[in-house]
C-alpha cells in the first residue's frame, strides 16, 4: 500500500492503482473524459493531468500508477490552464457550430462533455472546427453513430474490446486524426456486432447512442433498479421511466454483469411489458359459443374455484395439477406451490426446470448433496487457468457470461469446448471436442479415465472427501480414448490432451448447460461431469467447481421455492414426515404424503384421464415442450384449464379461463440467478386491469376454502425464510439494506447475520462425502435410420429468448432475425440438392415443418441444428418426448429427421 500525498492529504493506495483512482477513492475530484474504469484508459484527452513533484511535465492521472512517496497536486493554476486548453481543443474538434447545437443532440443534459465544460468553465471553442463530412451510420436497428459528434476518446472501442470483448469497433487514423470505425452502416449484418450497446453506454457525447434516446431527455425520467428477466445471469440494471412508461435501460455494476448488458437485456426487456396485446381483463370461455369472452375478476375467480372444487370432489385432489412460471418472482412461485398443496391438496406441481435443468438438480444432489452451481460467475471467469465448457453455447444463451469468458481467454486462460457445433467461442478454444450429440457420458467417462491414467486423480481429495471411487475407476477402465473417439466422433489424442490440460490446472471450472441435460441420459450426463471434478479434486475451491448455467431468469428460484413434485421449498422432501409436519403446522392444513407427478408425466396423465384440471402460470407448453402434437392432445383432454399469463399464448387459446398476470417490471419480489444469488426486482410501471399474481393465488385459495391472508411480497419472503433453512437469512429488508444492497445474497444463507455462500462444498460436501456415479454410456432414444437419416439438435440464438413471448415484441430484435432456419452440413446439403437459403421440409416421426436451410460446416455430416424460438417453423413439432429415467426431461437434443428441398 504505497503512501502518497494528494493536495496535502496522506492517501494509501493499493500497488498498481492509478492516480485518478487513488484521488477518487479519497474524495478528491480529478476530471476525466477518455478514461472509464476497467474499460478505457488511452490517456488521449489530457483533461486529467496533475502535477507530481520531481516530474518536469504534467502527467495524466489515468495512466500514472501510484508509487511510494509521490506528492501530487490536482488543483494548481498550471493544472487548471492545461485542462482548460485540453478541453478547448476537444470541443473544437467536436465541431460545435451553427449546424450542430447541443440542444438537438439526443444526449443533451446527459453529456459528460457538457458537464465537464461547465465544471471547468469552458463555454465556447477557441479554435476553428474541422470539416467533418462523414455520414451518420444508423442501419443497425438499435444503434447510431454520428462521427461529427465524436471526440476521438475511444471509450466506445474500449467498451467493445475490454468490456464486451467483441472487437468489432476499432480506432483508425484519418490523416493525423483518430477516427472510429463503427459497424452500424449498411453492412451491419455482415459484422460480428452483437448490438449489446456497451459502446453507446460508454460514449461521453452523442456520437454513439441508442436510437430510443430520441424518446426522452435525462431530466424527464426516473430510474428503478431491477434484475433482467431473460437468462439466469442475473444482470442488474435500471429501468428508465418517463410518464408512467419504460423508455430505456441503464446498466448497473451488478455482481454478475459488472456494468455489461446484452442486446436482450438492454433492448428487449421492456417493450413487451407495455405491448398493446397485453391481457388486461380476465377471459372465460363461453360454453355455448366456444369463444373466450371478457369477465369480471370476481366472476372469473369464482369460476376457477368452483371447477377445481368440482373436479377434486369427483375424482380427488391428484386429478388436478399446477405448473409454475420460472420467469416470475420467488414470492409468486412460493404462493403457487402453496396453492397447489394447501388448497388443491396435491403435490402435482412443477416448473419448466423439468424440461431443462431438472437433471442438474437431481444429478448434483445425488453426487454432491446440492443441485446448484458451486461457484460464482466472477470466480469462474476472473482467475481460472483452464475453462472447460460442455454443451454450453454461452455467447448466445448467456451472452454477458460469454463476454467474461472471452475476457478470461484473452487474459491467458486456456479453453476447452465440448460441443457438437462450431459455435463462435470454439474459434477461441485451445481444444474443441466436436462430439456426436448424445455421447456426453461416454466423453466424460473417457475423460476421467485419461485423468486417472495420467496420474492426475487427486488421491488425497478422493480419499478424504469421496466414496465409490474404486467402482467408478473400474467402470471407466473400458472407456479407452480409442473407444470414446469412435463413439463420440472425436480425435483420441485431443481427448487425452484436454484431460491433461484440465487435470494439470490449479483452477479449472466446468461450465455446462442444456447440451448436457436435455437428453434421455441427462442426469447421468450431469453426474459424469461431477465425477470429473471430484476425480481431479476441483470442488470446494476458488476458480473450480461444477457450474450449470441455468436457462431462465428464475428457474433456480422456482426449484428453490418448492415448485417440484417431490420437494417443499429448499429441497425439503415431501416424503419426510418431519418436514411435512413442519409445513402442516405452519400452513394449518394436512398435506399429501406422496410425491406428485412431474410436468412431463402430467401430459400422459391428462390423456388417460388421471389429471382433469390444470393451472398453468406463465408457461406456454404448446410452444416449448417436446412433441407438440402430444402436448396439444393432452391439453385438449382436460376438463378444465386455467392459464395466468401476460399474453394470449397458444396455450392460453385452449384455456377455459385466462387470467391477466403481471410482468417483472410491475411487481415487488426477488429472482435467484444461476449462481444462487437472490436479487431484488421492483415495480416501475402498472398496467391497468392486471392484478399481482400473488393476489390471484390468494383469492383462489380463499375461494376454495383455505384461509390465506393477503401478504406483501416482503411478508411472503419472510414466510419462505421461516420455513426454508437455506433462505433463513434472506429478507427484502436485508436485500435493500446498505450491508447487502447491490450484491444480493447467495444461499445457503441460514441466519440474518450470515454473509451467504459464494463457493459451495468448502471443506465438505452437503451430503457428507461426495459420491461417484458409475453410469455407463447409453445411446440416445432415437437414432438415425434409412427413413430419417439425420440427427436434429435444438438451441438458442443471441437475440431472442425462448418462445419469443417477450423478445418478439421488440421490433429491433425481429429486424436482426425473426424466422426459423435449420443448419445443414455442406456435404449433406450437396447430397440433398439443397443450397444455402433454400426452403426445406424437415420431418420426424412426430410431424413436419418447412424452414430455411443455412448451409455450412458448423455442424458435422449427418447432424443438423435448429433454434427453438420461432413459430414459422417450430422445432418442437419434431422433437422427441422420450424422457430421462430420473427427471423425465425430454430429449430435445437428439431426434432423427429427414430433410428435403421444397
Amino acid at each position: 500500500m504505497p503512501n502518497i500525498i494528494i493536495d496535502g492529504r496522506e492517501v494509501a493506495a493499493e500497488q498498481g492503482t492509478t492516480l485518478v483512482e487513488a484521488a477518487r477513492a479519497a474524495g478528491i475530484f480529478v476530471p476525466t473524459l477518455c478514461y472509464l474504469k476497467d474499460v478505457s484508459a488511452v490517456g488521449s484527452c489530457r483533461v486529467c493531468v496533475v502535477e507530481v513533484d520531481g516530474e518536469p511535465d504534467l502527467v495524466p492521472a489515468c495512466k500514472t500508477p501510484v508509487r511510494e512517496g509521490m506528492v501530487v497536486r490536482t488543483d494548481t493554476p498550471r493544472v487548471d490552464a492545461a485542462r482548460r486548453l485540453a478541453l478547448d481543443l476537444v470541443i473544437s474538434n467536436h465541431g460545435l457550430n451553427s449546424t450542430n447545437f447541443c440542444f438537438s443532440c439526443l444526449k443533451n443534459g446527459d453529456c459528460e462533455l457538457q458537464d465537464l465544460c461547465r465544471a471547468l468553465g469552458v463555454e465556447a471553442p477557441s479554435f476553428p472546427a474541422p470539416e467533418k463530412n462523414a455520414p451518420v451510420l444508423d442501419d443497425n436497428p438499435f444503434l447510431r453513430f454520428n462521427a461529427r459528434l465524436c471526440i476521438g476518446c475511444q471509450r466506445c472501442v474500449g467498451a467493445c474490446n475490454n468490456q464486451a470483448r467483441n472487437h468489432t469497433l476499432t480506432a483508425a487514423k484519418r490523416g493525423l486524426r483518430t477516427a472510429i470505425d463503427a459497424p452500424f452502416g449498411p453492412d451491419w449484418r455482415a459484422t460480428d456486432c452483437e448490438s449489446c450497446g456497451c459502446c453507446a453506454a460508454a460514449c461521453p457525447t452523442g456520437a454513439i447512442v441508442e436510437k430510443r434516446r430520441a424518446d426522452y431527455r435525462s431530466w424527464e425520467v426516473g430510474y428503478v433498479r431491477t434484475t433482467c428477466p431473460h437468462c439466469a445471469t442475473g444482470c442488474q440494471y435500471d429501468l428508465v421511466v418517463k410518464d408512467g412508461r419504460i423508455v430505456d435501460t441503464r446498466a448497473a455494476d451488478g455482481p454478475s454483469n459488472r456494468g455489461r448488458l446484452c442486446v436482450k437485456g438492454r433492448s428487449g426487456s421492456f417493450d413487451f411489458v407495455q405491448s398493446s396485446d397485453r391481457l388486461t381483463t380476465p377471459l372465460v370461455r363461453n360454453r355455448a359459443t366456444g369463444e373466450l369472452e371478457p369477465a369480471s375478476w370476481e366472476a372469473a375467480l369464482d369460476y376457477v374455484a368452483e371447477n377445481f372444487k368440482r373436479i377434486i370432489g369427483e375424482t380427488g385432489p391428484d386429478s388436478v395439477a399446477a405448473f409454475a412460471c420460472s420467469r416470475s418472482a420467488n414470492e409468486d412461485i412460493y404462493m403457487l406451490q402453496k396453492m397447489a398443496r394447501a388448497a388443491f391438496g396435491t403435490n402435482n406441481v412443477d416448473n419448466c426446470a423439468r424440461v431443462c435443468h431438472a437433471p442438474t438438480v437431481a444429478g448434483l444432489a445425488i453426487t454432491l448433496g446440492s443441485g446448484a452451481m458451486t461457484n460464482t460467475i466472477a470466480d469462474i471467469t476472473d482467475t481460472p487457468d483452464v475453462i472447460m465448457m460442455v454443451g454450453s453455447n454461452i455467447e448466445e444463451a448467456h451472452p454477458v457470461i460469454g463476454m467474461q469468458v472471452r475476457a478470461a481467454v484473452e487474459r491467458g486462460s486456456k479453453l476447452i469446448v465440448v460441443d457438437p457445433r462450431d459455435i463462435r467461442i470454439a474459434s477461441r478454444a485451445d481444444i474443441h471436442l466436436k462430439l456426436r450429440p448424445g455421447t456426453n457420458v461416454a466423453f466424460a467417462n473417457g475423460f476421467a479415465r485419461a485423468l486417472i491414467h495420467a496420474g492426475l486423480a487427486d488421491k488425497a481429495f478422493i480419499e478424504e472427501r469421496t466414496e465409490g471411487f474404486a467402482a467408478f475407476a473400474a467402470m471407466v477402465e473400458s472407456y479407452t480414448s480409442e473407444r470414446v473417439a469412435e463413439i463420440c466422433h472425436i480425435d483420441a489424442d485431443d481427448l487425452v490432451a484436454a484431460a491433461e490440460l484440465y487435470g494439470r490446472a490449479d483452477r479449472a471450472p466446468i461450465i455446462y448447460c442444456l447440451g448436457v441435460t436435455e437428453h434421455s441420459t441427462g442426469t447421468e450426463g450431469v453426474m459424469s461431469l461431477s465425477n470429473i471434478a471430484m476425480c481431479a479434486g476441483k470442488l470446494g475451491r476458488p476458480g473450480c467447481g461444477v457450474n450449470p448455467i441455468r436457462g431462465q431468469n428464475n428457474v433456480q428460484g422456482a426449484c428453490d421455492m418448492g415448485a417440484t413434485p417431490a420437494d417443499f421449498p429448499g429441497y425439503q422432501k415431501v416424503a419426510n414426515a418431519e418436514v411435512r409436519a413442519k409445513f402442516e403446522n405452519a400452513w394449518g392444513v394436512s398435506l399429501p404424503e406422496a410425491p406428485g407427478l412431474m410436468a412431463t408425466e402430467c401430459f400422459g396423465a391428462m390423456k388417460d384421464g388421471r389429471i382433469r384440471g390444470l393451472f398453468i402460470f406463465g408457461e406456454d407448453p404448446v410452444r416449448t415442450d417436446a412433441d407438440t402434437n402430444h402436448v396439444l392432445s393432452a391439453l385438449r383432454s382436460l376438463d378444465f384449464l386455467v392459464v395466468d399469463d401476460l399474453f394470449l399464448t397458444e396455450t392460453a387459446e385452449l384455456a377455459d379461463v385466462v387470467l391477466p398476470g403481471r410482468s417483472y417490471a410491475e411487481k415487488e419480489g426477488t429472482f435467484t440467478n444461476t449462481e444462487r444469488r437472490v436479487q431484488r426486482i421492483r415495480p416501475a410501471v402498472e398496467i391497468e386491469g392486471t392484478r399481482p399474481d400473488t393476489w390471484i393465488f390468494t383469492e383462489i385459495m380463499n375461494r376454495m376454502g383455505y384461509a390465506q391472508p393477503h401478504l406483501s411480497a416482503a411478508e411472503i419472503m419472510d414466510e419462505v425464510a421461516s420455513l426454508t433453512p437455506s433462505y433463513g437469512g434472506i429478507s427484502h429488508e436485508r436485500l435493500d439494506g446498505a450491508e447487502v444492497a447491490g450484491r444480493g445474497l447467495q444461499w445457503p444463507c441460514p441466519t440474518p447475520d450470515a454473509p451467504g455462500t459464494p463457493i459451495m462444498h468448502v471443506g465438505g460436501f452437503t451430503r457428507g462425502r461426495g459420491t461417484f456415479s458409475d453410469a455407463e454410456y447409453r445411446a440416445s432414444d432415437e437414432l438415425p435410420c434409412e427413413e430419417f437419416p439425420l440427427v436434429l439438435m435444438t438451441g438458442r440464438v443471441l437475440h431472442h429468448y425462448n418462445a419469443c413471448a417477450m423478445t418478439s415484441r421488440t421490433e429491433g430484435l425481429n429486424a436482426i432475425g425473426d424466422s426459423s432456419f435449420i443448419e445443414l452440413n455442406d456435404a449433406d446439403a450437396a447430397a440433398l440438392g439443397v443450397a444455402d437459403g433454400d426452403a426445406v421440409r424437415v420431418a420426424s416421426r412426430r410431424g413436419e415443418i418447412v424452414t430455411t436451410a443455412r448451409v455450412s460446416a458448423k455442424t458435422s455430416p449427418g447432424e443438423t441444428w435448429m433454434p427453438f424460438h420461432f413459430q414459422d417453423g417450430n422445432a418442437n413439432w419434431l422433437t422427441n418426448a422420450a424422457l430421462d429415467d430420473v427427471c423425465k426431461v425430454p430429449e430435445y437434443k437428439v431426434c432423427a429427421v429427414a430433410v428435403s428441398r421444397v
